[in-house]
C-alpha cells in the first residue's frame, strides 16, 4: 500500500547522540571515551542506554540527576549541528512526494521545544515527554496513527532501535524501516529478527523517498 504518513525517531534517527552522552560524561566527571564505550557495551547486551549512567554510577537517580544539570545550567541542548547532514533534504523531499512527514520519538519536552525551534520540514513535531507515553509501549504508537490520521499499513515509522522502534511499531501494524545509524543502528542491523521485523532496511534518510514513490 501507499505510505502516506512517515514518522520518524529522533536520537540517532535526526540527530547525533555525541554531545547528548559528552554531557552527561562531563557531570558525572568521568572520560567521554569510558562512557562511550559502556554505552556500546549496553548496546550489545541489548539494554537501555541509562545502563551505561548506572554503570558509571550504580545509586544513580537519572531523573534527579536531569534536573540538577538542568539547573545548573548544563541541561540539554540541540541546534542544527546536531542533525545528520540528510535530515532536511529528505524529510523536505519526502513531503514533496506527498506524504506527511510526523517526527516522534522519547525525549523530553524541553528537547520537543528544541526541535521546534529548528523549523524542521515536518507537519508535526511531538515527545514522549508531552504525550506522557513513551516507546516502546503500545499507546504510544496508537498516539502516533491518532496523530497520523492514516491506517497502519499506510503509516510508516522510521528509526534506529530493534526495541524501541522496529518490533513495537511492527507490533502495532506500521510498516517499519531500520536505519543503520548509531550504536544500535549499526550493531543490529544485520541481526535476522530486526531483518525480519522491518520492511526496509535502509542507510539513509535520503532512502525514504524511494519508499513514499514505490
Amino acid at each position: 500500500m501507499t505510505i502516506r504518513t512517515v514518522v520518524l525517531d529522533i536520537g540517532e534517527t535526526l540527530t547525533r547522540d555525541d554531545r547528548y552522552w559528552a554531557a552527561w560524561a562531563d557531570w558525572l566527571n568521568v572520560p567521554r571515551h569510558t562512557l562511550s564505550a559502556l554505552v556500546g557495551a549496553v548496546v550489545v547486551d541489548g539494554r537501555d542506554n541509562a545502563n551505561a549512567l548506572r554503570l558509571v554510577r550504580p545509586s544513580i537517580d537519572v531523573p534527579a540527576e536531569y534536573a540538577a544539570r538542568e539547573a545548573a545550567g548544563r541541561g540539554e541542548q540541540l541546534d542544527d549541528s546536531d542533525l545528520y547532514d540528510d535530515v532536511r533534504p529528505a524529510l523536505t523531499a519526502v513531503r514533496a512526494a506527498g506524504a506527511r512527514v510526523i517526527i516522534a520519538g522519547n525525549q523530553s519536552p524541553k528537547a520537543g521545544a528544541m526541535l521546534r525551534a529548528l523549523a524542521l520540514p515536518a507537519d508535526l513535531v511531538a515527545v514522549s515527554g508531552e504525550w506522557g507515553v513513551a516507546k516502546p509501549s503500545q499507546e504510544f504508537f496508537a498516539r502516533v496513527l491518532t496523530e497520523a490520521g492514516t491506517i497502519p499499513d499506510e503509516t510508516l515509522y522510521v528509526g534506529d532501535h530493534p526495541a524501541n522502534d522496529v518490533f513495537p511499531a511492527r507490533a502495532a501494524g506500521l510498516r517499519t524501516a531500520h536505519l543503520r545509524r548509531g550504536p544500535w543502528g549499526h550493531w543490529w542491523a544485520d541481526d535476522p529478527a530486526v531483518r525480519a521485523a522491518a520492511d526496509w532496511s535502509i542507510d539513509s534518510l535520503r532512502d525514504l523517498v524511494d519508499i513514499v514513490n514505490t
